[in-house]
Formats: structure tokens, sequence, C-alpha cells
């Protein structure tokens, strides 16, 4: 018998749990290995180009600053200006150009050596001064302004990096002196800083040059109402008064009376606006506007209008002059005295205070006062010339300041704010503004005021013409046969310490032609001139008038005054 042994279970094998698989390090792969190589490349490319755009930025933010920096200096040079023309078209001020040299300190490589090679053409150049500049790290420096084409040549050649030219508006005054002290100058960046350049900077060429619309081609020309011909008459005549007559100082003006213009002007001593750094002599100013002097017996002109205008005087009547005038404790003296009872007319071409105090006292201290600033004597003189003086008033106005303001002592006014005055007394009686600006009869009319009758001009013509052509007269040597000229002389006393000087005097004649139908009124004043020889005085009479008669007589046939011999006068001479 068989025995099966059935034992299955012996020889099965026993089950075996699943075991979980070991942590074992990851193989890494080659395509594993190439992509962390390419994330490392890029970030160090992030890196580098990062920081070179970095840098690229704060040059690119710097090149805008030197950039703009050169931009504003040249603009500032470049800025035009218009030219200046007399009335007849003769150019008075215009642009010419130049080179200037600049460096960009933070282009220089070598701050050293350009220096040392910047003084081989410009020797002030090579200081530690300039040095410093090289080596800062400004964007902008100026080294020489205005500069010759040979030294920009010279400079060139040395091809120092960072040096640089800018080609920058210089302003030339062909006539110099002439005409110094209307048209002003400008400073180095060709801005006005007086006179009429001045004047068109305040009104629009500043701005204009701030908006960069100042160029060569939009600006037009500027024509003034001088006359080069009369400036260059007034500088000789003015010049060789101040030497012949060895005074002070000198101021002329000379006017058209029917419309205001400023025909010429001048003041001496003068200075060439070519070379501004001249008018920072405190004793080279405009003396004919900025100045103000007591003006003498010129302001018996205003004296006797006022007293014919107020109507309490008439041409007819007459003043006790045979004795001094004593008031508020102060005695009033006639220098040609008379001694005895003046008529008006006489008053006038006598020059006598005593008689001129009476007619003003007859008026009253506020009816002086009231024409005065009628006339435009008490205000600052409205023209467009900015170095303008506001006159020096009495503080209070008593019957002896009446007095001596009536001859021209006690208030002081510029000869500018005189001949504007004395327009009106000759043109008919009509205040004008004076202006530097072409200006026609017509313009003047709106502008102008009626400030006294046209009968008291009359009058004061027939005076003016009296004083000049009367042998006794004081304005005598003013008298220029053709020309008809009537003038008033004004000597005045300058106050020294306190006092009344009888040793210096300011002198001026106030001439207007031709009188019987005024043109053109003329100023001349003499700060304290001195005899011409010895024993000669020196009042206005033999100094002022004659000047005035030699400028009369060249400047007429200019101005297409022409002369007239006939006898006009007679009636006058056979009057007085």
């Amino acid at each position: 018998m068989k025995v099966r042994f059935a034992l299955p279970h012996l020889f099965r094998k026993a089950p075996v749990a699943a075991a979980e698989p070991m942590a074992l390090p990851p193989v890494r792969g080659r395509g594993d290995m190439m992509r962390s190589r390419l994330f490392l490349t890029a970030a160090l490319f992030v890196c580098v180009y990062g920081a070179i755009s970095t840098r690229l930025v704060q040059m690119g933010f710097s090149q805008l600053e030197d950039t703009a920096a050169l931009g504003n200096a040249q603009r500032a040079v470049s800025a035009s200006r218009p030219d200046i023309l007399d009335r007849n078209g003769e150019i008075l001020a215009t642009d010419i150009k130049f080179a200037s040299l600049y460096a960009e300190p933070r282009r220089i490589i070598d701050p050293d050596e350009a220096t040392e090679l910047l003084s081989t053409v410009f020797p002030d150049l090579g200081s530690d001064a300039v040095r410093q500049k090289l080596a800062s790290k400004q964007g902008f420096v100026w080294l020489k302004r205005e500069i010759t084409p040979p030294q920009q040549e010279a400079i060139h050649k040395l091809g120092i990096p960072g040096i640089g030219f800018l080609t920058e508006n210089k302003r030339f005054y062909p006539s110099g002196r002439t005409v110094g002290f209307v048209v002003g100058h400008v400073n180095v960046d060709n801005q006005g800083i007086a006179g009429i350049e001045k004047y068109i900077d305040d009104q629009w060429l500043g701005q204009l040059q701030k908006l960069g619309m100042a160029d060569d081609n939009s600006l037009q020309p500027i024509r003034l109402s001088v006359d080069l011909r009369v400036q260059q008459v007034l500088h000789d005549e003015m010049s060789a008064a101040m030497q012949r007559y060895t005074a002070k100082s000198a101021a002329a003006v000379v006017m058209n009376v029917k419309t205001g213009e400023v025909i010429g002007m001048s003041s001496m001593p003068d200075y060439d606006p070519n070379n501004p750094v001249e008018a920072l002599d405190p004793d080279r100013m405009n003396r004919a506007s900025s100045a103000v002097y007591e003006m003498g017996s010129t302001f018996k002109l205003f004296a006797t209008s006022m007293a014919l205008d107020s109507g309490k005087v008439h041409l007819t009547d007459s003043f006790d002059a045979s004795s001094s005038l004593n008031i508020g404790g102060f005695t009033i003296h006639d220098f040609h005295a008379k001694g005895r009872v003046l008529t008006v007319p006489e008053i006038f071409i006598y020059s006598s205070n005593i008689g001129t105090g009476r007619e003003a006292l007859r008026v009253g201290s506020a009816g002086q006062q009231e024409f005065l600033k009628r006339i435009g004597l008490m205000d600052k003189v409205p023209t467009e010339l900015p170095e303008v003086a506001r006159p020096i008033l009495p503080k209070r106005w008593s019957d002896l300041v009446t007095v001596t303001v009536s001859f021209g002592h006690g208030i002081s006014v510029s000869p500018l704010a005189t001949a504007m005055s004395a327009c009106a007394v000759m043109n008919g009686g009509t205040l004008i503004p004076p202006t530097f600006f072409p200006r026609t009869e017509d313009q003047a009319k709106l502008l102008g005021k009626r400030v006294m009758k046209q009968s008291t001009s009359d009058q004061m013509r027939y005076l003016m013409r009296l004083n000049v052509v009367n042998p006794g007269g004081s304005g005598k040597r003013a008298d220029i046969p053709g020309y008809r000229v009537g003038g008033k002389t004004g000597t005045a006393e300058k106050v020294v310490n306190g006092r009344y000087s009888a040793n210096k005097r300011f002198n001026a004649f106030l001439a207007s032609f031709p009188i019987d139908d005024p043109q053109y009124l003329v100023l001349i004043t003499l700060d304290e001139p001195n005899p011409e020889k010895p024993g000669l005085p020196a009042t206005a009479g033999m100094n002022a008038a004659p000047t005035a008669a030699n400028v009369i007589g060249r400047i007429a046939p200019m101005l297409n005054v022409e002369p007239r011999f006939d006898d006009v006068d007679m009636p006058l001479l056979a009057a007085y």
C-alpha cells in the first residue's frame, strides 16, 4: 500500500511581506547636469549685465546733466540782441561773434597735463585754481571768454579731451563814447544792464531770451530818436568846453520841443561801452538824467512863466529892485544890481533875483508848488532811460523858500527834467514826456498835457529872444545870425559844507531856436567852470552861453533849420 505524503504546506514558501525600497541618492543624469550649468551661467549673465546696465543708467544721467549744463551755457552766450540804430539808420550797437573756451572736467583724463598745455596759450590758465577746476567732477566750467581766432586755433591743435569752444555774441558799439550814456551797455552774458540796452531787456528781450526765442533772424533793429551827428557835435563841444574852462563835469541835452524826442544827450566825463568796466567809476555817471542840481537862474524861465500864467503879473508890470530883499532873516541880492525899479522884461534879461522873488511872492507858495508840479519839476521824469533821478524838494515851503526856488536855489532837478519843462514853455504850453524813440507830432499831441496858456508861451519866447539880442542881456553871447536863438542863463552857487560858495558854481544855458517858431531846445551845463582868461568872470553868460552857440551853429544845418536874415528883431532892439 502506497503511502502518499501530502505535505504541500510544508514545501510552500511562506508569503513574504513587500519591503519598501531604500532611500538611495538619486542618480543624476547628463541632462540634469546641463540644465544646472545653464541656470548658473544665466544667473552670472544677469548679474554682470545688471551691473553694466546700472552703470550705463548712471552715466546716462550724468551725461544728461553735462549736456544740460552745456546747453544752458550755449543758449546764454548765443542769445542775440537787436541792432540799435539812430534816427537816420546809423548803427549804434550790434552783435559780433566770438569763440569762448570751456571745459568738461568729467571728461578730462589728466588735469595736470591739460593745465600745463593750456598755459602754453594762456599763461593765466596754468594756475592751481584752474587745475582744481579741471580735476573736479563738474560737468561744465568756463575757462576763457571771447578769445581770438588764432588763440582758438592754437588750443584746437593741442587736442585736449574735454576742452571745447562755444560761439557767443558780443555787443559792439561802433561810436563808443559818443553814445555811451544813451545806449548803455551789456554784461559778459550779453544782457543789458544800463541805458536803452537795459530798457529793452526789461520790456521784452529778456523774456524772449529765457524762452530761447532770441536769435539773429527773429529780432528787428530798434531805431532811436537820437541823431548820431548831433551826438558827435555834443561830444566834441562838451569835451572842448571841459578843457577850455577846466570844468569838473559837463552835460548837454538837445530835444525836439514839439515831439519830446531826445535828439542828443551827452555827459562828461564819459565812458566807452565797449569797455564797461569804466562805468564802475562813480565819476562817470550820466549827469544829464541821473544827477540833480540847483539849476540857478534858468529857473527864472519857470518863475516868470508862473507869474504871467497866474494872471497876477503882467508883462507891463514893474517891481522894486532898488534895494535888497530881506525875508526870513536872509537878504537877497542881485549879481548885477541895477538899483532901481525894473519892468518884468528887465527882471528877466538882467536876471534879477530880487525882482523874480517879488514876482514869486505875488503868486504865493501854494501857487508856486502847484505850477512846478504841473510842469513836471516835482516828479521823476517819465521816460525810457532807466538812469533817471528824482528831484530833491524843500522839506518845508516857507516864503523864503518860495523866493529862493524862483531863482533856482533850494530845489534840485536833473538837466533832462529842466529841458522837458522848458519845452513846454517854448512849444505853446504843452508838457510832453521826453522819449528816446521816434515820435510824430500827432503822437505827441495824444500824450501831451496843456500846462499853461498859449499867450504865456508867446510872451516867454519874446523874453527869451530879448535876452539874447539885447546888449544888456545875459545871453547875448549865444546869438547866431540867422538862427534866431532865444535863451536864459543860470549861474548857481554850489553848496559846500552846508553853505553857498562864492567860488564854486554850476552854470547852465537854456536855448531854443528858431524862437519865432521853436523846433529844438538845447541845454548846456558846466560844473565848477573857471574863467577862460584871468580877469574874466566864470558866469554862465561867459561859458555856457557861447558853448550853446557853438552847438547850435553846428547842428542847425543838420536838422534842416534854414537861417533867416531879416529885420525880425528890430522891434525888440527898439523896445529895450
